[in-house]
């Protein structure tokens, strides 16, 4: 997919502020500093679309990023990031659950995950919730480049294993060399 546009719209955390375009939804979800704004960036090839920060737990909304007026990726807030008040981790998951439900727009979710690291509990109670919603899903395991060969197979069947997906359910991706920018493309034209 060649991106001939990319701009950010709106922050929202209702589903009465969403754009009302109708356009489709690729909704980014997964923990805090886990690189879903990377990942936005290195897609769109724009170094600075999606905010960026070394420390975890800025998103605190629903980004919505018009992708060449035929998409929108969403940028979730992080979850697992203990030090947000209880209130604000209960208002993310109703923001989530908001998005997930009762959601026609929503064609698509990447769940990132971290290649480095075992997918965590959390990662498990998401990947849950997603099945539970039947939704077209996709996972995605960043930071690939910080991981030799060996790592990355090892660490593959690792995160397999872990979420109950196969091949064809993981993309290894990598900002740094643009590893799996082609495989997401594809799962993006088949959507649209």
């Amino acid at each position: 997919m060649v991106i001939k546009s990319a701009d950010y719209i709106i922050s929202c955390v209702d589903q009465n502020q969403y754009p009302k375009d109708n356009l489709p939804i690729i909704l980014l979800l997964g923990r805090s500093n886990v690189g879903k704004s990377s990942f936005i960036n290195t897609i769109t090839n724009r170094k600075k679309l999606a905010y960026t920060s070394s420390k975890p737990g800025k998103t605190l909304t629903l980004n919505f990023y018009r992708i060449n007026n035929q998409f929108y990726f969403v940028d979730a807030p992080g979850y697992g990031y203990a030090s947000r008040s209880f209130d604000t981790r209960q208002n993310f998951g109703k923001m989530i659950e908001n998005i997930l439900s009762n959601n026609e727009r929503l064609k698509k979710v990447f769940l990132i995950v971290d290649s480095r690291i075992e997918p965590t509990d959390d990662d498990l109670l998401m990947i849950e919730f997603l099945r539970h919603y039947n939704h077209n899903l996709k996972v995605v395991a960043t930071k690939s480049d910080k991981l030799s060969k060996n790592e990355i197979f090892k660490n593959k069947n690792i995160i397999k294993n872990k979420l109950a997906i196969t091949d064809d359910d993981l993309i290894i991706f990598s900002s740094l060399n643009k590893t799996g920018v082609a495989d997401v493309d594809n799962e993006i034209n088949n959507i649209l």
